[in-house]
């Protein structure tokens, strides 16, 4: 089966002293739903960074399926690795319509076609009723999951997540944890997120890696994908 490879990832800033990746390694079966976790400082968020290409290697390899994105010699620019992203800060447009910023990545598609992709994905995330709401209109939790059907928009082959709830209140967190989770695997979406509390890597992840000194300390299917 494709995976993605993370092959002793080592990543130093320039004048630091020490490594904020230090061999972190792993491999995540592409379809499944995998939760970095760990403190402030570990090193997860780094880790979608050297992944999604905003910081190169010192050492190691990331490879998505049988494609090299980092390593020696190659250093693949991020629009080239098919890789999503969705953060914690949601940044819509908000002059947008919630179907015009799912849509805004397509517009190099022929416009029946962006608009059949864009009322997919709106339905995907139970939200088929409110592409013309603004943003301001819509709950935190509703315009997360625009933010997220815009990020799955382009068909990346990964989906990074960093910390994507933590600005929410906790009773949308919650639910909104849920609701992603069945939306990738409905969708069959590899993804990977960085998380520091361990009941949301729990109820999201089907993997979870925890982070210490740059590297994983441990690595174990969930209750979920048990």
């Amino acid at each position: 089966m494709s995976t993605l490879a993370l092959e002793d990832l080592q990543v130093r800033y320039p004048g630091a002293d020490a490594f904020v990746l230090n061999g972190l390694s792993l491999t995540l079966p592409l379809g499944s739903i995998a939760c970095l976790l760990g403190p402030s400082g570990c090193g997860k968020s780094t880790a979608l960074r050297a992944i999604a290409g905003f910081e190169p290697l010192s050492e190691g390899r990331v490879l998505l399926g049988d494609r090299v994105l980092s390593g020696p010699g190659v250093h693949l620019p991020p629009e080239q690795r098919g890789v999503g992203l969705l953060f914690q800060e949601i940044a819509l447009f908000p002059h947008l319509t919630a179907a015009a910023n799912v849509g805004f990545g397509q517009r190099r598609r022929p416009g029946a076609e962006r608009d059949q992709r864009v009322r997919e994905l709106l339905a995907l995330v139970g939200l088929e009723e409110l592409g013309s709401r603004m943003p301001h209109e819509l709950s935190g939790g509703q315009q997360q999951r625009v933010a997220l059907a815009r990020a799955l928009a382009p068909s990346p082959r990964l989906l990074l997540l960093d910390e994507p709830f933590s600005n929410l209140d906790s009773a949308t967190r919650d639910r909104l944890v849920v609701e992603v989770r069945d939306i990738l695997r409905a969708a069959g979406q590899t993804a990977l997120m960085v998380t520091h509390d361990p009941e949301e890597a729990e109820a999201m992840g089907d993997w979870i890696g925890v982070m210490a000194g740059g590297r994983l300390v441990a690595w174990r299917p969930t209750r979920v994908a048990a």
